[in-house]
């Protein structure tokens, strides 16, 4: 019973997997001992060290080959951060709650599940489907009126009433916050990237998918930061024809290169272009499987009202598709809002080529009218006037204050025109914006990985994880569990250790046994001592996927198994064969 709470089961692989990824030290249920909770799940030693490689892998791509930087920021935001972010107001999934037996279901997903209706996410329209069907809970009873339910975890910071704050729902708004800071330490240059990986925390309604819909996750984010009309990358051109499967927002599939879904206006530009390309190397370098994964983009009713275009990675698996990347072109949204909350220019200066004379009008509040008239709003009245580039229009301007207008007649203010000598401009960049879903992300290799074969008569199941991200790299096995057989397999593992190598040593039942239980969480090599080691120095190395095996001198097993750990290259390159 314990597996099922961890993943709905769908069918034999489900099955099989979970067990697996149960048993073998992959993932477990949160609070076991206390009867778990949905939401919420524990990585195991395996799953850890998988999830780590995957970590590590996400820096190669997106933090040393970008001109990038990753920082740190807290989990827990004060309340300003996430009114200005919006997630304060619009946060939100409509939930129902059953009359009968109090059960809280997220409504579209409940609709979807009972009657296969794709739901907007408004009450009203919850409302008419709930009449209109009739729909009632798995208990029987009738829905009360759907609600607005926030997806922010709150929480008090220090003593007393304290001040109100959010456990961050995304990675992103750190970086934000700290944007000051960022474009000082980047010079000012644009383009830069900003990473962060990390936890965020969703309050979901009624998770009931496992590792796909929890409330605690891990995120690794880009933000990277561009002038809003150079949306290009230098190393595009590497990628121009470069395929994978797109699903464009009318649902029409496409199986063109990057550089050709531009040019129709499939994909808005070749930054965006870009970053799916690499995502889509990173996945398939991490293990999915190519015929897995597609690039579906937003429809117009999904995508955020300030994304220019968003695309979101997808991996099949037992669940379907599930989303495990997004990509969105932010616009300058975030850094916009932070300006206006926080009163901090976040915008950067753009220095001309050359400098260029303009004449400019300068707006003059006159304090001696506009105090006596906006009184305590009048130092905010005069700051706009002084700030107000735009056109006077029948004898009056319109300013914005903190989400108020006001209209402002002409003989609040003096305008004075002069010639200026400009060297540049300041602008609020725009943000394109890889998002990867790391605990998805995870799963979704595990699947695609798990396979089952014969080996000598016997059905064998078998993790066939890229050599880079398994989290046991070798194991070494002594043929007999006792000396000199042991001692010298805990000599050997203790170098290979030494030498970097995530290792274990296992005397622990039948050769064949040994392996298969290595062949089952993925380990790639496995090194056998034998009778041979004491007669030529030499050990036996296995490949987990051929179950094939090669002799080589312990002097050059640290050597060859690095080789091998790095590449896919076959292991019969490197020995002499063993039968």
């Amino acid at each position: 019973m314990r597996v099922k709470n961890l993943i709905i089961e769908r069918g034999n692989i489900m099955t099989d997997i979970t067990e697996m990824l149960v048993r073998r030290g992959y993932l477990w249920q949160s609070f076991e001992i206390y009867g778990g909770m949905a939401g919420f799940v524990d990585y195991g030693p395996l799953g850890n060290g998988l999830r780590r490689n995957l970590e590590k892998l996400w820096r190669e791509f997106f933090v040393i080959s970008e001109r990038a930087v990753e920082i740190d920021t807290p989990t827990i935001g004060i309340e300003e951060i996430f009114i200005a972010s919006g997630h304060v107001s619009s946060f939100t999934d409509v939930a129902i709650e059953c009359e009968k037996c109090g059960k809280i279901f997220r409504a579209d997903h409940y609709i979807k599940e009972k009657l296969g209706i794709e739901t907007e996410e408004t009450i009203e329209f919850v409302n008419e489907v709930l009449s209109a069907y009739d729909l009632r809970c798995e208990c029987g009873g009738k829905f009360k009126e759907p609600e607005n339910f926030n997806l922010m975890f709150s929480t008090k910071i220090g003593p007393g009433k304290g001040k109100n704050g959010y456990l961050r729902p995304e990675t992103a708004q750190g970086i934000f916050i700290d944007f000051k800071r960022l474009a000082d330490y980047f010079r000012e240059k644009l383009p830069f990237g900003v990473c962060q990986i990390g936890r965020a925390y969703r309050n979901e309604i009624s998770p009931r998918q496992g590792v796909i819909r929890l409330r605690e996750f891990n995120q690794a984010e880009l933000e990277y930061f561009v002038h809003p009309g150079e949306k290009r990358h230098p190393e595009f051109e590497k990628y121009r024809d470069f395929t994978i499967t797109l699903v464009d927002k009318m649902d029409g599939e496409h199986n063109i290169t990057l550089g050709e879904a531009v040019e129709k206006g499939i994909i808005a530009h070749e930054l965006l272009a870009y970053f799916i390309a690499r995502t889509a190397e990173f996945l398939l370098k991490a293990g999915l499987k190519k015929d897995k994964l597609r690039f579906r983009q937003h429809k117009d009713d999904e995508r955020a009202h300030y994304a220019v275009d968003c695309w979101d990675a997808e991996a099949y698996t037992s669940y379907g598709w599930i989303e495990v990347v997004g990509i969105a072109d932010r616009g300058d949204y975030d850094l916009t809002r932070h300006n206006q909350y926080s009163k901090e220019d976040l915008s950067i200066f753009i220095p001309y080529e050359e400098p260029v004379k303009v004449k400019a009008k300068k707006f003059i509040p006159k304090m001696n009218l506009i105090g006596p008239k906006f009184r305590e709003k009048s130092k905010a009245i005069a700051e706009a006037i002084e700030a107000y580039n735009g056109e006077v229009s029948d004898g009056k301007i319109i300013l914005e204050i903190e989400g108020e207008k006001y209209e402002i007649e002409d003989t609040f203010f003096e305008i004075e025109e002069k010639e200026e000598v400009v060297y540049g401009e300041r602008v609020i960049p725009h943000v394109i914006e890889p998002s990867f879903g790391l605990d998805r992300i995870t799963y979704s290799i595990l699947e695609h990985s798990f396979d089952t074969d014969i080996v000598d008569g016997e059905e064998r199941r078998v993790l066939r994880l890229k050599r880079w991200m398994s989290p046991v790299q070798v194991a070494v096995l002594p043929l007999l569990s006792r000396d000199p057989f042991v001692s010298k397999a805990d000599e050997i593992t203790l170098k290979l250790k030494k030498a970097g190598f995530f290792t274990e040593k296992d005397d622990s039942g039948s050769i064949g046994r040994r392996y298969r239980r290595y062949d089952e969480i993925g380990t790639p090599f496995c090194v056998t001592i034998d009778h041979q080691t004491f007669e030529d120095s030499t050990v036996t190395i296995r490949d987990r996927d051929s179950t094939r095996q090669i002799r080589v001198k312990e002097g050059e097993l640290e050597r060859v198994l690095r080789e091998l750990l790095e590449s896919e290259r076959d292991l019969m390159e490197f020995g002499v064969p063993f039968k």
